[in-house]
Formats: structure tokens, sequence, C-alpha cells
């Protein structure tokens, strides 16, 4: 497999956020037209939202955390020439660990099972810098 491969998961954790923007945008439009919130006040304070819309909005700003590092360590992977194999499995867990940990936020948000999701998706990041360091460092 070319390094390339890594463009997938990398295409599915962007999908991912993009999803999470039209879940938020169909979710503020409900509530406005539903007449739950005041529009001043969510203008100010997004906890003004009712909690499907706050559930949401905090899943999306989850988007722009721990997946930062995902892109980074992909794009560092593929210019170390190891976009596949280990790497790629890593990857792809990532991604289906994010697309876990955002299905439990914006709907149940249990906690536990989100921290563990969480915490799931965070050692595979551990894993993808320890790979990115092995080989840049060079060895077998």
């Amino acid at each position: 497999m070319q390094t390339t491969s890594m463009l997938g998961p990398i295409l599915a954790q962007v999908l991912l956020t993009i999803g999470v923007y039209v879940l938020l945008g169909r979710r503020k439009f409900a509530a406005v037209k539903a007449g739950e919130v005041d529009r001043n006040a969510t203008a100010l304070d997004n906890r003004a939202w009712p909690e499907a819309v706050v559930k949401v909005s905090n899943n999306l700003a989850n988007q722009f955390e721990a997946p930062v590092l995902f892109y980074v360590l992909c794009f560092a992977l593929m210019a170390l020439g190891q976009g596949s194999g280990i790497a790629l499995a890593l990857a792809w867990l990532f991604v289906l660990s994010r697309c876990a940990h955002a299905w439990v936020h914006v709907s149940s948000n249990y906690v536990p099972h989100r921290f563990r999701l969480f915490g799931f998706g965070l050692l595979l990041l551990l894993a993808m810098t320890v790979l990115a360091v092995w080989h840049w460092l060079g060895w077998p």
C-alpha cells in the first residue's frame, strides 16, 4: 500500500467533523423553530441553548482537540513513508473511536462510556506517536 492510504482515515475524520457541523445546524434550527431559545441570550452564551444543542456544540469543540494531533501524526507518518500497515490500522481505529465518541456525546452523553472511548483514542494517538518517533529515529 502507498502512504497515501492514510488519506482515507484523514478524510473520514474530516467528514465526521462536517457531519457534526450539520447536526449542530439542524438542532439549532429545530430549537429556534420550536421557540425554545432566546436569540439574544444564545448569541452570547452557548449554555442558553437547549441541552440537545449544547451536546453537539461541545462535541464539535472536541473535534478540534485530539483530532488535531491525529492529523499531524498522519502527515508525519506519511512523510516518513509509514502510511500503511500498523499506522493505517491505528489511524482507522482512531477514527472509529472518534465516531463512537461523537455518537455517545450527542446522544446519551453517558460520561463513563465517553471517557473510555476518549481514553482509547488517546492510547491510539500515543501508539501512533511512538511509531512515528521509532521510524524518525531510523530504527528497524
